[in-house]
């Protein structure tokens, strides 16, 4: 009588463990997919509103780029004394107080973009310094003559970081 009670207990016990096993392992799979989805909605949603933020990014350092390129800021900047030392602290100055301004925006941009970026402002202020110690220039004046005519044969290095902005900007869409 005993394994009569064993057997009817088993009867009743391993389907309801087959069937509480088998209702799991849906609704498990259920609330995983639930999530995923809400997951990429959320993700769906913060990409509408991050994309303005990054072009907004992409622009200001375009725009960088464009402020410190050697002969835009040269042009822009006379010199107002004739040492030639005063203009090129100066000059960097400018160059660094512009690369401060936009230091923000380097969370939405790419590592790569911001690394050319960086490249780019230290090879301009390297150009002024090497211009600034050619025996050449003796006067303010002569190292902004200088520098831009050193331009007219290669391009500055601020060309490179526009190109790669202009790609990633064009990788966004």
């Amino acid at each position: 009588m005993e394994t009569v009670k064993i057997l009817e207990i088993l009867g009743y016990t391993l389907p309801s463990l087959v069937t509480g096993g088998v209702a799991y392992f849906l609704f498990d799979n259920y609330f995983k997919d639930q999530e995923k989805i809400r997951r990429w909605l959320l993700q769906k949603e913060n990409k509408k509103d991050i994309l303005p933020l990054r072009l907004q990014a992409y622009e200001r350092l375009s725009l960088l780029m464009e402020r410190i390129n050697p002969s835009q800021i040269l042009l822009r900047n006379s010199p107002v004394t004739n040492d030639k030392k005063e203009y090129e602290n100066f000059i960097i100055d400018q160059i660094q107080q512009e690369f401060e301004h936009n230091l923000s925006q380097q969370i939405y941009v790419s590592g790569e973009c911001w690394s050319i970026i960086q490249t780019a402002k230290n090879a301009t202020i390297q150009l002024i310094r090497i211009a600034a110690q050619n025996e050449k220039v003796q006067t303010a004046t002569d190292l902004r003559e200088f520098v831009v005519s050193s331009l007219v044969d290669k391009a500055a290095p601020t060309y490179a970081a526009l190109d790669l902005i202009k790609q990633e900007v064009g990788q966004l869409w």
